[in-house]
């Protein structure tokens, strides 16, 4: 099991998509990897750069995969105690 987390954070230098790619066609329907990502993944494209690498990688990241979006106000902020802006912990406006 390979996890990355926070991929695609900022947008991919060609060493790095290279890398990534060879990480992917290794691990294609024979490992497990999981990916979390701030990133929507409708970015994801964009962040990896080169069109032909991008649609090879995430053909690969896809295809067979459970996909699980989180929404809501972040669990690092609640543990802290922190509100999202504009919101009153007091429970004003």
């Amino acid at each position: 099991m390979l996890v990355i987390d926070d991929w695609a954070m900022a947008p991919m230098k060609e060493s790095e998509r290279r890398d990534f790619w060879e990480i992917c066609e290794d691990r294609y329907q024979a490992r497990s990897m999981i990916l979390t990502s701030q990133m929507p993944v409708s970015k994801w494209h964009e962040q990896i750069g080169d069109p032909t690498v991008a649609d090879g990688i995430l053909d690969r990241i896809v295809h067979n995969a459970h996909r699980i979006e989180m929404r809501g106000a972040s669990m690092r902020k609640k543990r802290k105690g922190e509100e999202p802006a504009g919101k009153d912990p007091a429970g004003g406006a």
